[in-house]
C-alpha cells in the first residue's frame, strides 16, 4: 500500500507540474499566479518524496528547488 501510494505522488506530481507550465505557456494563468504557483509546489513535492523513496538523488535535488523557489514565488504573492 505505502508503494502504491508513493507512486501516487510522483504520478501526481508530473501532472500537476506538466499542468502548471501548460496553463502559463499557452497564458492561460501568468506565473504569479497563486494556483500556478501551487500546482508547482505540490507537483513538486510529490516528485520530491517519490524520489527520495527510490533513492534517485538528481530528480529529488531538482524538484526540492523547485518547490522552494514555488513557495518563494507564493510567499512574495502574499506580501503585495
Amino acid at each position: 500500500m505505502k508503494n502504491k501510494f508513493i507512486s501516487f505522488l510522483g504520478w501526481y506530481g508530473l501532472v500537476t507540474v506538466v499542468g502548471a507550465y501548460v496553463l502559463v505557456s499557452f497564458s492561460l494563468v501568468g506565473p504569479t499566479n497563486l494556483v500556478y504557483q501551487l500546482l508547482n509546489f505540490t507537483g513538486s513535492i510529490g516528485i520530491t518524496i517519490e524520489t527520495w523513496y527510490k533513492k534517485d538523488y538528481q530528480p529529488f535535488w531538482l524538484n526540492l528547488i523547485w518547490a522552494l523557489i514555488a513557495l518563494v514565488a507564493m510567499a512574495s504573492v502574499f506580501v503585495k
